[in-house]
């Protein structure tokens, strides 16, 4: 319903931002390392927002990034993780570092966040990297097949890392048409991609 909100940070509290756009002051949750980010108190701000809706609750969540709101998305449609969960998660691992634990099944990284035990890692893992295959799948078809006899194996985990994130494949691979990524680590490359899909 809202895609993002700008406005005039109004009040920053233990667990969510007031912002005042239009009059109306939206509370939004986000999580603490976010709110400590978002700004100075009368500053103009540009929050993205997940409007989450359940039979008891309407709140809006907030965050600065829309890899940060992509990452939301994911984690809550994960069974067992609910919004406040979430945020908890993205409050202790960044959006390119999750992805990449889900690509290369690296439980241990997950389990080290507060709160996230071995069995709720193993079906995030389980969950996304199917939802991922689903995603490259609906990419293929219809299109041509992609030529990576010249793609070295950290650039082809990285795109695999970002299609975690929500972007498709043919958008990944326009960003790293002219990019020289010979001896980038996997980590560096997600995060150059991210650099450049958040300028698109």
């Amino acid at each position: 319903m809202f895609a993002y909100i700008k406005g005039s940070l109004e009040m920053k509290l233990s667990d969510s931002v007031v912002v005042e756009a239009n009059n109306i002051g939206y509370k939004i949750y986000m999580a603490q390392n976010a709110i400590e980010k978002s700004g100075n108190i009368g500053e103009i701000v540009k929050i993205h927002t997940h409007y989450h809706v359940r039979e008891d609750n309407i709140s809006l969540y907030g965050f600065l990034t829309e890899e940060e709101l992509r990452m939301f998305e994911l984690l809550i449609s994960v069974s067992g993780i609910g919004a406040k969960s979430a945020l908890t998660i993205l409050a202790n691992i960044e959006p390119h570092s999750f992805a990449l634990a889900i690509i290369t099944n690296d439980e241990a990284r997950l389990v080290k966040i507060p709160g996230l035990g071995k069995k709720t890692a193993q079906r995030m893992i389980l969950e996304l990297r199917d939802k991922m295959k689903k995603v490259e799948l609906e990419d293929a078809i219809g299109e041509k097949e992609v030529d990576v006899t010249s793609t070295n194996e950290n650039t082809l985990e990285a795109i695999s890392a970002l299609s975690v994130l929500g972007y498709n494949k043919k958008e990944i691979e326009k960003a790293f048409e002219k990019q020289d990524l010979s001896g980038l680590s996997v980590e560096d490359i997600i995060r150059k991609g991210l650099n450049i899909l958040s300028r698109d």
